[in-house]
């Protein structure tokens, strides 16, 4: 249906300006809105945000709202091109001040809701009027006072443009005649009493029907509160609007003012009676006013103290909810998801590493087949839980791969053929493609200079400092993650760098280099970001492991980096510590055979031989055997940086760095293998253990220490990863992914994500007792070793004198 605006104009306080209004008019471009601003829609989302909810924040008589440029620039790099200011990214670069003008628009005068200012003199001329023609000013007041108001709009007469015959053709006319049904009853039967009996619902057939209760959502509004405020008025106005009729009701409401007469008005406040009212109830309505200063009236107190009261596990629904599963029919078919992680700035978008379910036999024999199947890291989001929305092309299965810390495009993946590879983000996170984008890697590593097994874990160094060649650490002045440490059974742990490696070249190579220097050649459309490393990337450093008491050297699995560069829970500041070489500690989890597993804690930098020169591995410090298989976790608290979560075979350990008596934590033998394990990243005494049966073990230390707190089944087959992911204060999910290629979002309940009062406080002296506990048990041992070695000492030297005599 199409109409013509009517006309609007804008006076000021003062009065109206006809040469003002007539630069305005020179100055509006064929936009239909002026040079120096810029209409534009803002979301709910946005509103809310930014504090400009229409007629709530911004109304017709105060339609201004300040906006810091630095929170539109964050808003725009947070949510990418979700942010409405998106589209006009480089006029808020552009624009010189700190601070922007926005405007609400009520009356829809340049066609949208709100619109921006660009310019700092259409600003102050917005904040601060002049009439041109008169001598008034308007003085240094607030800018509610100055305000420009607006003229109610004429209306202007309907111009026909065919659309009453679309109404007609849209009208719903009666092909027939309607019919009509008319209900008697027996006049005998009115007024007659009414008897019931009672009889047995089973022995007859539809004996009793059951009426089950269930939540309509449709009508699960709940209005908990509202401000409403009713005024008659002499003036009377019709309006009309096109919105959506969901609820029929038949509902009609017509009223009158009445008012009192001049002579009555007169009399009502002249009256004896309305001033002894006045004066009865005016210190209690100051009363009132300063209470509600003081104190929230509409806090529930009972709910509050509800909260509070609550305990361990006597939370109405404790368990793990169910609150979202991805899974696709052709990328995820016959695979598994070996990695997860949860994407660090945008939320609901989670990727996860799909890999084969093949034996190493098969996949020899099945390499054919493999090839025409590329390797893929898939990206979910909660907006479309069946199809993914980004597709990640590996040349091998991942089995590991980090999301850089300082730089959320940037992906790092180790391959099951032990090259190491560099997926680049930025040209693919738009999520806005009917189909679903594929991106191929912009740099890998070549076979020669990688691993020479499956890399099973990588990890970012920290962004506040990196290594050198010879494993010493040095300042990272720039604060951004440049390295990273990946481990193979192949009996290394290797260090890399994503840099351009310095080459020291003369001016004719220079020069050479220019004249020959031919354009890439880029078939698949990847960034040249990392280009500089595709199939020529070597690794910094190679640390071997060598074994502490025989020959050979260990093959590690899993990877703990010990950095003390900060701990985000202490409020430390990472820039201002630089590790030290005795702080340099990797913990690792090894293997020497199928079925067996150990703890090695060594330290990286390499030491210079005196007689050769050559660099070597000095031997681990320490080496602990205690879980009865492969260790696959070895994960440190988020709230103690010296207490490490390891689980392996049937049990799982916890450590504390600097106890070197054993684990100052361990479980006894579940039934079913652990394959998994996390902290909480909320509360410090829960962590979650993953099953091979497909069940998650909650553990409560502040709770039980012997057993789980709570058992849950989440599916069929073994649990292969766990992450957990903090959305807001009243939401943590847990992500959770089995062998079938299955990935359950699970949402926490208040009981697991709501730490208790001085519960990290609680944990602490929890884990110096159990550290008291394991030095005293040490010293009995000692003692009653060498009680021992006495006894048997005095019984040797009692049969000496019984056989020399």
């Amino acid at each position: 249906m199409s109409t013509k605006r009517p006309k609007s104009t804008t006076t000021t306080s003062k009065g109206k300006d006809k040469k003002a209004d007539e630069s305005s008019a020179g100055s509006v471009a064929g936009s239909g809105h002026p040079n120096d601003i810029l209409p534009l829609t803002l979301t709910s989302a946005t509103q809310e945000l930014f504090g400009c909810r229409c007629d709530e924040d911004v109304t017709g008589d105060n339609p201004y709202k300040i906006l810091r440029k630095e929170d539109i620039v964050q808003d725009m790099r947070m949510r990418a091109a979700v942010s409405d200011f998106s589209p006009m990214k480089q006029l808020v670069l552009d624009y010189p001040e700190d601070e922007l003008l926005l405007v609400y628009d009520r009356d829809f005068i340049y066609g949208s809701s709100f619109y921006l200012v660009l310019t700092a003199d259409a600003k102050e001329r917005h904040l601060k009027p002049v009439v041109a023609l008169g001598v008034e000013v308007a003085l240094e007041r607030e800018p509610s006072e100055v305000f420009a108001t607006q003229k109610t709009s004429e209306p202007q007469p309907w111009i026909s443009l065919g659309s009453e015959q679309e109404i007609e053709e849209e009208s719903v006319t009666d092909s027939r005649p309607r019919l009509k049904y008319r209900i008697s009853r027996v006049r005998r039967e009115f007024g007659a009493p009414i008897f019931f009996s009672d009889r047995n619902a089973m022995e007859t057939k539809d004996g009793f029907i059951e009426c089950t209760p269930y939540q309509d959502k449709n009508f699960s509004l709940k209005q908990m509160e509202r401000h409403t405020g009713v005024q008659t008025i002499p003036n009377l106005k019709s309006s009309s609007t096109q919105t959506q009729w969901t609820y029929p009701r038949s509902m009609c409401t017509q009223y009158e003012p009445r008012e009192f007469s001049e002579e009555k008005k007169e009399n009502c406040l002249q009256s004896e009676k309305l001033k002894n009212f006045v004066n009865s109830v005016a210190s209690r309505f100051e009363m009132a006013i300063q209470q509600n200063e003081i104190m929230d009236v509409f806090f529930d107190d009972w709910k509050a103290l509800s909260e509070e009261d609550s305990g361990y596990g006597r939370k109405a629904d404790p368990h793990l909810k169910e609150y979202q599963s991805f899974t696709d029919l052709h990328f995820s078919k016959e695979k598994t998801i070996s990695n997860i992680n949860w994407h660090p700035t945008i939320n609901g978008v989670i990727a996860v590493a799909v890999t084969e379910r093949l034996s190493f036999e098969d996949r020899i024999n099945g390499s054919t087949k493999l090839l025409l199947n590329p390797s893929l890291i898939l990206f979910w989001s909660f907006s479309d839980p069946i199809n993914p929305q980004l597709l990640l092309e590996c040349p091998d299965d991942v089995f590991s791969f980090e999301f850089c810390p300082s730089d959320p495009n940037i992906i790092v993946g180790g391959c099951m053929n032990g090259q190491v590879l560099t997926p680049s983000l930025s040209l693919s996170l738009s999520f806005s493609l009917n189909e679903t984008p594929v991106v191929r890697y912009c740099a890998v590593s070549g076979i020669e200079n990688g691993h020479k097994a499956p890399i099973t874990d990588i990890q970012w160094l920290p962004g506040t400092f990196e290594v050198s060649r010879m494993g010493v650490p040095m300042e990272n002045k720039n604060g951004i993650c440049v390295q990273i440490v990946t481990c193979a059974p192949d009996c290394c742990v290797m260090f890399w760098d994503i840099r351009a490696p310095r080459v020291l070249q003369t001016m004719a190579d220079q020069r050479k280099q220019k004249v020959e220097e031919k354009p890439l050649e880029n078939p698949h459309g990847v960034p040249n970001t990392f280009k500089h490393l595709d199939l020529t990337w070597k690794p910094l450093i190679r640390v071997s492991l060598p074994k502490i008491d025989t020959s050979g050297e260990y093959s590690p699995l899993k990877i703990s980096l010990r950095d003390n560069t900060c701990d985000n829970h202490t409020g430390s500041n990472a820039g201002e510590y630089l590790p030290s070489s005795s702080t340099l500690q990797l913990v690792l989890s090894t293997t020497f055979c199928p079925q067996d597993g150990e703890l090695v804690y060594t330290d990286w930098k390499l030491e210079k031989d005196n007689d050769s020169g050559r660099l070597f591995s000095a031997k681990p410090s320490h080496r602990f055997i205690i879980h009865d298989g492969q260790v696959n976790t070895v994960r440190r608290s988020p709230f103690f940086k010296d207490i490490i979560l390891t689980v392996g075979g049937w049990t799982f350990a916890i450590w504390k760095e600097g106890v070197t008596n054993g684990p100052i934590i361990q479980s006894s033998c579940s039934q079913k293998k652990c394959t998994v394990g996390y902290w909480s990243q909320s509360r410090p005494a829960v962590l979650f253990i993953g099953k091979e049966d497909g069940n998650i073990d909650v553990w409560d230390l502040l709770e039980k220490t012997h057993e789980p707190s709570q058992t849950q089944n989440i599916t069929a087959t073994q649990i292969t990863c766990i992450k957990p992911w903090i959305v807001s204060s009243k939401q943590h999910l847990l992500a959770v992914s089995d062998h079938l290629g299955t990935l359950h979002i699970l949402e926490i309940p208040w009981t697991l994500r709501s730490p208790s009062s001085n519960e990290k406080l609680s944990m602490s002296k929890y884990f110096e007792k159990e550290v008291d506990r394991l030095v005293y048990f040490e010293k009995r041992r000692e003692m009653r070793a060498k009680e021992k070695k006495d006894y048997e000492a005095e019984e040797l030297r009692k049969k000496t004198v019984r056989y020399s005599i």
